[in-house]
């Protein structure tokens, strides 16, 4: 029972749509009709600028967080992990936002800080380094989530690694239109770094 309370809170959490809020408070402007139409962090920082995709990057990763969070509140009996992934579940599908939403590269960075906030670091220097080799974000979510599960094995624990496998294939999955544009050489890369 406490797994489906849990995972309902966890789901709700990551379906609020902080692209979409914030394009509309802030820019009077649905993010879904502008850029790739993704309702994600990256998207937001194309088409509205850093400000807001440094708004949209922090709440979608404290949605992950939040969501592993929330069982020590309640000192629920739950593997945290697997109540984190509702909110990428979320994120991905959300229900208050037609069940079209983001990727969860986030989302899913921010399950692992509230998990493991040493391999969360270990995954923001990745992403970072490679999008300043690459210039590509897809590329460098891409990668990092194989840095994830390269340093879960070597922390070698065995939840931690099942569950960033799982992620790392779900952004995997998200990302194969990216990976069909940089083998084309049409994938857009970033200009500010």
């Amino acid at each position: 029972m406490e797994y489906l309370l849990f995972g309902i809170i966890a789901y709700l959490l990551g379906s609020i749509p902080s692209a979409l809020i914030v394009g509309k408070i802030g820019y009077n402007m649905d993010i879904r009709e502008h850029g790739s139409g993704n309702m994600g962090a990256t998207n937001t920082f194309r088409v509205l600028g850093f400000k807001a995709g440094s708004i949209v990057i922090s709440a979608d990763i404290l949605k992950g967080t939040a969501a592993t969070l929330v069982p020590l509140l309640f000192d629920g009996d739950v593997y945290r992990l697997a109540i984190g992934l509702f909110a990428v579940v979320g994120h991905t599908y959300p229900i208050f936002a037609k069940f079209k939403g983001g990727k969860a590269v986030a989302t899913s960075g921010g399950i692992i800080l509230g998990i493991n906030p040493l391999l969360f670091i270990i995954m923001i220097t990745s992403f970072l380094l490679t999008l300043y080799l690459s210039k590509y974000v897809s590329l460098s979510s891409i990668v990092t989530g194989v840095v994830a599960v390269i340093a879960s094995i070597i922390f070698q624990e065995i939840g931690l690694t099942i569950v960033t496998a799982l992620l790392t294939a779900f952004v995997f999955y998200r990302h194969t239109e990216n990976i069909k544009r940089i083998k084309n050489k049409t994938e857009p890369k970033i200009t500010w770094m």
